[in-house]
């Protein structure tokens, strides 16, 4: 990026760091306490402005209680996952996936990280912040797959089949947003996927996933990045094949809730991977479902018994 660019974007950011000072002229004090962990106001505002920074928004009036709502839901589920890695001492995690998420953040506001760290240090927000909330989710993953391990069950005849299925197919990638909201009643089902749809269509897909999903993904607006379509379940496939570029899939009814995808781009690349490295791909894509799985169920056990209270 430009000297001159990286200037305006900071400029702006400045300006949208500014607009939200000047409407959260109130002392600080305890704001909440998730469990043993006390979050005051100036966490929260603070965390307003680390999401507008990663998401590339401008701060408005109207979107006030929204970014608050926001906020507070991210703080309330990172230390609910804080609280449970620090009951099993599990504090393992890649430095190499800290570094590629620091870059990933960057990369989806079309600067580098370097710009990221000043945009950052000129909005007096820690760059550490960022770090350590990277961090939660690296020891949440590893500790998911520690306790989790010994139940990655994967059918060898199914990962055959798929692989079969792939080895002369054009490689087609998805890039996909997911929705996962929570499981409701059959009466009350149709009434939830309609509230959900003229949520999406109001508030669009992004604000939604971040406030509603309960999926490990909401706290990046849904985004799954790009997904090969021989990595997706032959249930799901076909809802994804049809959605059109820009285009919400229909719901779809799983245990776990109820799903809904943003298909966001489409694209043929090329595939150099031998039978063999594709199978492991496969092994793979469905160890990391199996675990997300157990990600989801795990939270909830946790977030059920982590007592949360509120002192304005």
């Amino acid at each position: 990026m430009s000297k001159i660019k990286k200037i305006i974007f900071l400029v702006l950011i400045s300006s949208i760091i500014f607009a939200i000072e000047a409407n959260t002229k109130i002392e600080d004090g305890l704001f909440m306490t998730v469990g043993n962990k006390a979050i005051t106001k100036s966490d929260v505002v603070n965390e307003i402005k680390i999401i507008l920074i990663l998401n590339n928004q401008s701060y408005s009036d109207e979107k006030r209680d929204e970014l608050h709502k926001l906020a507070v839901k991210s703080i309330i589920d990172r230390n609910v996952k804080l609280i449970e890695i620090e009951k099993h001492k599990y504090f393992e995690f890649n430095q190499v996936d800290l570094n590629k998420e620091l870059i990933r953040l960057a990369t989806n506001i079309k600067v580098d990280l370097d710009t990221l760290k000043n945009i950052c240090a000129s909005n007096e927000i820690n760059f550490q912040n960022i770090e350590d909330q990277i961090k939660v989710e690296l020891y949440w993953n590893s500790l998911i797959f520690q306790i989790y391990k010994n139940r990655l069950s994967i059918n060898a005849e199914d990962i055959d089949e798929k692989l079969k299925l792939i080895q002369n197919e054009k490689k087609i990638e998805y890039l996909i947003s997911e929705i996962i909201i929570k499981p409701v009643v059959q009466n009350e089902m149709e009434s939830e996927i309609n509230k959900i749809k003229n949520k999406i269509q109001s508030e669009g897909f992004e604000n939604v996933a971040k406030n509603l999903s309960i999926s490990t993904s909401a706290i990046n607006g849904g985004d799954l990045g790009w997904v090969s379509r021989d990595a997706i379940s032959k249930e799901i496939k076909p809802i994804i094949v049809e959605t059109k570029v820009g285009k919400i899939s229909k719901p779809i009814i799983l245990d776990s809730g109820i799903l809904f995808f943003k298909v966001r781009d489409k694209r043929t690349v090329k595939d150099n991977l031998t039978l063999v490295e594709k199978k492991n791909r496969l092994v793979n894509i469905e160890k990391t479902k199996i675990l997300n799985i157990h990600s989801l169920a795990h939270f909830d056990k946790v977030r059920r018994s982590v007592s949360i209270k509120f002192l304005q």
